[in-house]
């Protein structure tokens, strides 16, 4: 049930009306909430305030918010198609959820809705002389936060859905997912030491990838029935029905049919992959934005270069981590889980620009000055794949690029040539 919440919020949470919904539930509710001040003390206290100074603003308000608002949605969707169509689409998922945009059009669409029942009450005579009060202050509250919000999001719509703007969201999304996962690489339980290879194997019911693991429901379950359970998948993996998603060892009789159901119910499987849980798919989606730009039509080795950059700051966040001296809490005894390999993350981030830029000098220079620089980390597998990946990416130049003097500047440059 725990899983199923989870998931069923995170979904509303990316729907562009969740937010909207939200604050226009809030206007009507203070819009009544007026009312409840009518017959208590501050009647002898506030002012009387005519209710045609009200219903002029209460007109401002709903003649122009609803024209703001559809000229919001107009703008939002044109930003939408420029990230899908410039960066790549899987950043939508992120330029959607952008906060600015979502709480702008939740004011815009939430003034127009509290306006509407403010003036309704207004005319049935609703409210009393405090009422009133509270209404107007309301009314001036809400126009103010209507200014400032309106501002801010003229200010921000133009760098919405441009191809900079998108990127510095997939890296800031990238950064929040691999930062938790360097906090928690097992995800609170059990690194696989000794593999589990006579335990019973569970097959995956569903075909898809990985989004979220219910660990508190499998260390439950793992308890009650006396089970150590190994799982084999990790958010962001494809599975399919004959994959053994975990492996489990038992002390006493089991049904097998109990045990693959509870397991498949703890492990959401959808079409898409998730940012928040998955910390390759950053990586994955700043590579496909550079590998766009460095296509024949586009031909945009800037944004490939700015891309490397966004790479070295997400793998200095290791160096962060070590710094900080994480380590793993165990919360969950019963699991085990692997590890996702530093080999995954170098490929995510740079097989394709190593592979799509191979032929550009200014590229290839940049990528070498990168492994340069994270090498320094004080990361073992980090320093073996970018001396590793140094070496690759130099043997793709070389293949691909015909003036000698450029892969001599380049190789001068290879961590394998200090």
């Amino acid at each position: 049930m725990k899983k199923k919440l989870f998931v069923y919020f995170h979904k509303i949470r990316e729907q562009l009306w969740f937010r909207p919904l939200l604050f226009c539930l809030a206007s009507v509710g203070a819009a009544l909430f007026a009312h409840q001040a009518d017959g208590t003390v501050l009647d002898t206290i506030v002012p009387s305030i005519k209710t045609e100074s009200i219903k002029g603003l209460l007109d401002t308000i709903s003649s122009s918010m609803l024209v703001i608002s559809i000229f919001a949605v107009a703008s939002m969707l044109s930003a939408f198609a420029s990230a899908s169509n410039t960066a790549t689409p899987r950043s939508f998922k992120i330029v959607v959820t952008d906060d600015l945009s979502q709480n702008a059009l939740s004011v815009f669409i939430g003034s127009f809705i509290f306006s509407i029942v403010a003036t309704v009450a207004l005319d049935n005579g609703f409210y009393g002389k405090s009422g009133t009060f509270i209404l107007f202050l309301f009314t001036l509250s809400l126009l103010v936060l209507f200014i400032l919000t309106f501002l801010r999001w003229v200010n921000g719509i133009s760098r919405l859905g441009r191809l900079e703007h998108t990127i510095s969201q997939v890296e800031s999304v990238a950064a929040k997912s691999l930062a938790t996962h360097l906090k928690k690489p097992f995800l609170n339980a059990l690194p696989i030491t000794n593999p589990l290879s006579d335990g019973q194997s569970v097959l995956s019911n569903y075909v898809g990838y990985v989004q979220h693991i219910d660990m508190a429901a499998l260390q439950a379950f793992a308890k009650e029935k006396d089970l150590k359970i190994q799982l084999n998948c990790l958010p962001g993996d494809f599975i399919h029905k004959n994959f053994a998603i975990t492996a489990f060892a038992a002390t006493k009789n089991f049904d097998l049919d109990e045990i693959t159901k509870h397991i498949n119910d703890a492990i959401h499987v959808g079409a898409t992959r998730w940012y928040e849980e998955d910390p390759r798919f950053g990586f994955i989606a700043l590579s496909e934005i550079a590998s766009k730009a460095l296509s024949t039509g586009i031909n945009d080795p800037g944004t490939a270069i700015q891309i490397i950059g966004s790479h070295e700051r997400l793998f200095f966040l290791w160096n962060e981590s070590a710094e900080n001296d994480q380590t793993n809490e165990i919360l969950y005894d019963c699991l085990t889980v692997p590890e996702i390999s530093m080999a995954d993350f170098f490929n995510d981030a740079f097989r394709p620009l190593s592979r799509d830029g191979a032929d550009n000098i200014e590229v290839m220079l940049r990528l070498q000055k990168l492994f340069k620089s994270i090498e320094t980390i004080n990361h073992k597998d980090i320093k073996k794949m970018a001396f590793q990946y140094s070496m690759e990416a130099y043997h793709r130049a070389e293949q691909a690029m015909e003036f000698k003097p450029d892969l001599d500047v380049l190789k001068k440059e290879c961590l394998f040539h200090q």
